[in-house]
């Protein structure tokens, strides 16, 4: 009987081996949770036996909280306090998974997933970041916005501009004769005098390059009948017409001898174009407005608007203490997109380990009690760390060294049971 008693030992100090040496192999491993091995003896037959050994009663999980590494990244999450994130290992249905691992990351189909590719459960909340419904039941996967807002598309761009009174024509530029006729070429800086580039967006907030290109075609100066200047208008690599020639035909602007724009006297529409990049056509109409004049000095743009919004991208993600997850946008607003659920057990000991820091719930656990960050009996969740795990290495070497004397009294126990045994069995010899 004494060899099966210590047979018992054997097992049950190899079982905390085991046990401590799992625990040093995931000193390194975000979220780990130590182990330990309980053990019990077994009962003995009678009262006049000393026992029939041990035997292994559980592992038990110590949830202790582990300390933090510091990161440099916004997205690795630590729980200062009790509760679990909560994870899905699919985007409908799935297993629910509850881990203190909180280094996350955005995938390709912009969803926030943990380490373990587990979609990060979120609860709800309006624009104000209040949470709209609570519950397990109620928890969401998170994807992030690509864009913000509503764009419009650009109809209108007003200008106001000032053109030298003392700019030549292109025309009668001497790179141009007879066997060489002038015809506007945005590519051909001699072609005109100025140009001026601005912003527009098509239905979709897509932005594109408007050029103003200006030619001075007649100069009073010069013996024409009137100051007149061409305005062409290119948007991407197309030119919009004002007419509906074959030909595009630019705007066309006439000032008086003291400089004041007397054509057009109301805004000049030009037809749609379809440049490349662009996911609908676009059709402008310029607006010179009064403050337009042709006057002494240099070439300037006073003010250029346009009526078109854009749709303001995604530029950075931020979780406060509080689990809410709000996005930042180009253009300065931002969203607030829901708050991290957390969950806590009335038993976290009887959770079932499923690997990489993950755990499930069982009937020893209870039913997960979920709700927010700082809330109730849940902790905060601290930015720019991760838990590292809860071993203390130099505790975990002194138990490895009293579970290794223990194998080694057992097998010494096994040892003199076995020179017992054979002493008297060399008794009948």
């Amino acid at each position: 009987m004494s060899f099966y008693t210590s047979l018992s030992g054997l097992r049950g100090a190899q079982t905390d081996l085991s046990t401590i040496s799992n625990n040093i192999a995931n000193v390194g491993s975000i979220g780990f949770k130590r182990s330990r091995a309980q053990f019990g003896d077994i009962m003995p037959a009678s009262a006049t036996t000393a026992g029939q050994g041990t035997r292994l009663k559980g592992i038990e999980q110590e949830f202790t909280q582990g300390g933090f590494e510091t990161s440099a990244r916004d997205l690795d999450l630590a729980i200062s306090g009790s509760g679990f994130f909560v994870t899905r290992d699919a985007l409908t249905g799935g297993t629910t998974y509850f881990s203190r691992n909180g280094s996350l990351s955005v995938d390709g189909q912009r969803y926030l997933k943990d380490s373990n590719g587990g979609y990060i459960q979120v609860l709800p909340v309006d624009a104000d970041g209040h949470v709209t419904a609570t519950g397990l039941e109620s928890s969401q996967n998170l994807q992030l916005p690509m864009t913000s807002g509503t764009p419009r598309q650009t109809t209108l761009v007003t200008l106001a501009a000032n053109l030298p009174s003392t700019a030549d024509k292109p025309a009668a530029r001497a790179v141009y004769s007879p066997a060489q006729p002038y015809v506007f070429d945005r590519l051909d800086p001699n072609s005109y005098n100025y140009s001026q580039q601005t912003t527009v967006y098509d239905n979709s907030g897509n932005a594109q390059s408007a050029t103003l290109y200006f030619v001075r075609t007649g100069s009073t100066a010069a013996g024409d009948s009137a100051d007149t200047w061409d305005v062409h208008l290119f948007i991407g690599d197309e030119e919009a017409s004002t007419g509906s020639a074959t030909t595009p035909t630019p705007a066309k602007l006439t000032f008086d001898a003291a400089g004041t724009i007397t054509s057009p006297t109301s805004p000049v529409a030009f037809g749609s174009v379809f440049p490349s990049g662009a996911s609908s056509p676009i059709a402008l109409t310029l607006d010179f407005g009064t403050q337009t004049k042709e006057a002494a000095g240099a070439f300037s743009i006073a003010s250029l608007d346009q009526d078109g919004i854009a749709s303001a991208k995604l530029s950075d993600v931020s979780i406060g203490e509080n689990g809410l997850v709000t996005a930042s946008f180009t253009d300065g607003t931002t969203q607030a997109l829901g708050k991290l659920l957390l969950a806590n057990f009335s038993n976290p000991g009887g959770l079932r380990q499923r690997g990489d820091g993950r755990w499930t719930i069982t009937g020893n656990s209870g039913p997960a009690i979920v709700g927010e960050a700082g809330s109730d009996a849940f902790g905060r969740i601290q930015t720019g760390a991760l838990e590292r795990a809860n071993v203390d290495i130099t505790e975990e070497l002194v138990s490895l060294i009293a579970a290794q004397r223990n194998f080694q009294a057992n097998a010494k126990a096994i040892e003199t049971a076995n020179s017992m045994d054979q002493s008297i069995i060399n008794l009948r010899s």
